[in-house]
């Protein structure tokens, strides 16, 4: 196991990394962001320098955590070998097997690779695999049109932390304590986008995440098919493309509003399906929230 600490060769990996995409666009983005503030603490270990098989971005080991929190304690994973990752989960410390935590990727072999190590270290863990469609937004090279926003309200503009709290109550995976935190650390953080409403409140919005994700894209139930959520897309992922990140999402496979929005505005639906694996020991098992 290696730790990759030296600002010049992270830089290095970074522009590696883009050799490997679409595989590898989740380290790519944890790796971006290390290498701009690293704002949520993340460190990069590999198996060699510079000719690694495996990588995986995770939480420093000196950062506040809580056993709890699987949004943050989060693992980004690309390989080129999957023994080489493999090889990598076996060894002492890559991974805080003892707490929540989950594992992202875009490689079809991580969950079968995932659970063999931890059915060999006889853990006692529960693992629940979500697989969606991974997605590509194409170059958005002028401003989107939002015209249709007559006068001063609904306004275009970008989430505040105060809106956590909303966000933490519509968002599927939310509804807790460790979301809300979650998610105020990502405003705080990373570049959003929402419409809002006349007295200021947030109707349509997307964010993104640690690994340079668009994602939690939300319309209010009674503000849908006025545009918004096109407007709000285009919007966050040109916010992306400017700053040089890629502009890259997931979408379930049963989620037909979004992907006819995906599809209308010429997203690019890859080859290889995203998975998040949420990996819980016994012990938290009734503690830990979905």
């Amino acid at each position: 196991m290696l730790v990759l600490n030296c600002s010049t060769k992270l830089l290095l990996l970074e522009n590696m990394l883009k050799s490997h995409f679409p595989e590898s666009l989740k380290v790519y983005g944890a790796v971006m962001n290390i290498n701009r503030g690293n704002p949520f603490q993340k460190e990069v270990v590999l198996d060699s320098w510079p000719d690694f098989k495996a990588i995986i971005t995770r939480r420093q080991r000196e950062a506040e955590t809580d056993n709890l929190d699987h949004y943050t304690n989060a693992y980004a994973v690309f390989y080129k070998d999957v023994r080489a990752y493999q090889q990598l989960l076996e060894e002492h410390d890559v991974i805080n097997w003892d707490q929540v935590f989950q594992i992202q990727g875009l490689q079809s072999e991580l969950y079968t690779a995932s659970k063999a190590i931890a059915s060999a270290k006889l853990l006692d863990l529960d693992i629940k695999l979500a697989s969606f469609k991974a997605v590509h937004f194409s170059p958005v090279s002028s401003e989107p049109d939002h015209s249709f926003l007559t006068g001063s309200t609904p306004r275009l503009t970008y989430l505040s932390v105060t809106d956590a709290d909303l966000l933490n109550r519509t968002w599927s995976r939310g509804g807790n304590q460790q979301c809300l935190r979650y998610l105020a650390k990502l405003i705080a953080c990373f570049p959003s986008v929402c419409v809002r409403d006349e007295k200021g409140n947030p109707v349509s919005w997307g964010i993104t995440d640690q690994f340079a994700t668009m994602c939690h894209g939300y319309t209010l139930p009674d503000h849908r098919r006025k545009g918004y959520s096109r407007l709000v897309a285009l919007t966050l992922a040109r916010k992306l493309q400017s700053r040089g990140f890629p502009s890259q999402g997931n979408v379930l496979d049963d989620n037909m509003a979004s992907i006819n929005l995906l599809k209308s505005v010429h997203a690019e639906f890859l080859p290889c399906r995203f998975h998040r694996l949420i990996l819980t020991p016994a012990a938290f098992s009734r503690q830990a929230h979905r």
